[in-house]
């Protein structure tokens, strides 16, 4: 739920990989015991129609799958020793607080001065201008936290408020509006937009503000325990979020309003998640469920801010991003107001003059460039440290309890959105550390609807219309699958880290038993798992 609460107004609120022949053959094999209307062991009989199409579906996307990762599907379910460096050769083996915050193994001493500059300056905070250390003055004048570091925890994932009075330091609100007009929309439905910004508000709820700007809202939660029990009587209690907008800075908000609160994603892996190609993404999608499996992925499709032209995205909550210059210069404007080439206009809406009056850090950049407060060698500096952050190596991959767990991980079908494994090009530019490496991420990079529960919200506390767009084609169902690389070090990192996009998960078996949408059959085969398969799936995660 979200609430609104004012002084007048209360509102509840290919790699193409060919099979190896025995496993061609064992195909060749099924198809013709298909055709012969063979028996099956169990009972004695012959196979149903839907039974041979849902293998038909199964081989499809299995296809897709191995046809990605250049194996054979068999290998990717058994212990796979090149797994262990689920980042290629960019990965490390270390696994302490520190573990997200590495740079690639693979980086050669010349580069790795770069990556430490870019770490200064995504770690150290802004000031408010004028300032003399101008390299680093200009933040707001709104704005939700003054450094990088302070969203991304250790360069790790936020965390939303543990309660009413807790500062949502990591966590932000995207705000949309709902389309109203036929232009609108079309300019929606043909990216050409990415929402319908609120006109007073914007597109992100800054709750902070420099001294003489009043900030837009203060954000914070409550939570209502909610017990799910499994099939042999164990209890999870999850928590549902109840957020809360107070104190309006420039007037009451809109109850159409549509909310959306995020942590902050992790950061390591980002390089290798952009090298991978447009079309290994595209050919996973299913839009319109042609194989009738219930997962539907969509790629969101989005404009490049630099460029001005239409791109893949993949990056954010919602894929907004098409690549990391973007997503970081879009993070430096909307989170602390500072301006760049990318995104040259101050996070302030024609509505808040006391904003837009503010003073400026903006520095001459020459060559006839416009002012920024973020140049093109920071943002260089700072593109080059978000491509290098190491994913940490897998612990314990070939223990025999976690081999069972991803057995049950693969056969309750968590790959069909979770897709292990990428073979990835290799280019002849910059992107040296990134350059033919094969990596695990677990993710598809699509969006699917992941149902009511934790679909976005209006400020009234409705659920937002399942058609309307929050971001380009993203609608508020609809999240990009996240990349589980890592995630077993989560706690490790930052003990108060927590899961989906709103941190209400506070464990890994939380954050599964909220899936509904497409996962939600997934997620009732979760709740058939006895103790031992529920440790068992938890190790797996863990080892990742």
């Amino acid at each position: 739920m979200f609430h609104y609460k004012s002084s007048q107004k209360h509102a509840v609120i290919s790699h193409s990989h060919a099979v190896d022949s025995l496993h061609r053959n064992k195909r060749i094999w099924s198809a013709l015991a298909i055709g012969l209307g063979v028996l099956t062991m169990t009972g004695c009989q012959p196979k149903q129609d839907n039974q041979i199409a849902a293998e038909e579906k199964d081989s499809d996307k299995q296809q897709i799958i191995e046809s990605l990762a250049g194996v054979p599907y068999e290998q990717l379910i058994e212990f796979d020793p090149q797994e262990i460096k689920q980042g290629g050769d960019t990965g490390i083996t270390i696994t302490s607080a520190e573990s997200y915050s590495k740079p690639s193994s693979n980086i050669t001493p010349s580069r790795k001065g770069d990556f430490f500059i870019g770490n200064a300056f995504f770690k150290q905070p802004w000031v408010v201008a004028p300032a003399s250390t101008d390299s680093r003055d200009g933040l707001g004048a709104l704005f939700n936290v003054a450094a990088c570091q302070s969203c991304h925890i250790k360069d790790g994932r936020g965390h939303a408020p543990l309660n009413s009075e807790d500062d949502a330091d990591s966590l932000l609100i995207r705000l949309a509006m709902p389309a109203s007009t036929a232009e609108q929309q079309q300019a929606l439905a043909k990216s050409e937009a990415e929402k319908v910004p609120h006109p007073v508000y914007g597109d992100q709820l800054q709750d902070r503000g420099i001294q003489g700007v009043p900030a837009e809202a203060r954000i914070s939660v409550s939570w209502k325990d909610e017990p799910v029990t499994f099939a042999d009587g164990h209890v999870v209690t999850l928590r549902r979020p109840d957020f809360q907008l107070k104190n309006p800075g420039y007037g009451a908000f809109d109850d159409t309003l549509m909310v959306s609160p995020r942590v902050a994603l992790p950061m390591i892996g980002l390089g290798l998640l952009e090298y991978i190609p447009d079309e290994a993404v595209k050919r996973q999608a299913d839009v319109n469920d042609d194989d009738k499996d219930g997962i539907s992925g969509k790629y969101n499709w989005v404009i490049d801010p630099e460029t001005g032209k239409k791109a893949l995205g993949r990056f954010g909550w919602k894929a907004g991003q098409t690549r990391l210059l973007t997503q970081n210069m879009s993070a430096f404007n909307e989170d602390m107001g500072l301006t760049s080439r990318i995104r040259p206009i101050e996070s302030c809406t024609k509505n808040q003059p006391e904003c837009l009056a503010a003073p400026t850090g903006a520095d001459d950049q020459g060559d006839g460039k416009p002012p920024v407060e973020v140049s093109d060698e920071v943002a260089k500096f700072v593109e080059f440290y978000t491509k290098n952050l190491a994913v940490p190596n897998r612990r314990n991959a070939d223990n025999k309890t976690v081999l069972a767990g991803k057995k049950r991980f693969y056969d309750m079908g968590c790959q069909d959105c979770h897709t292990p494994r990428y073979q990835l090009p290799k280019g002849n530019d910059d992107n040296l550390e990134q350059h033919g490496q094969v990596i695990y991420p677990y993710t598809d990079l699509l969006l699917h609807d992941m149902g009511e529960d934790l679909a976005d919200r209006t400020i009234a506390g409705k659920i937002a219309p399942k058609d309307k767009q929050v971001e380009f084609l993203a609608t508020s169902h609809e999240w990009r699958t996240p990349a589980l690389w890592g995630i077993g070090l989560a706690k490790t990192v930052d003990s108060q880290a927590t899961f989906l996009h709103d941190g209400r998960a506070r464990t890994l078996m939380e954050a599964v038993l909220w899936h509904g949408g497409e996962a939600e059959p997934h997620k009732q085969q979760v709740l058939k798992l006895d103790e031992k398969g529920r440790s068992e799936l938890e190790a797996f995660l863990q080892s990742l």
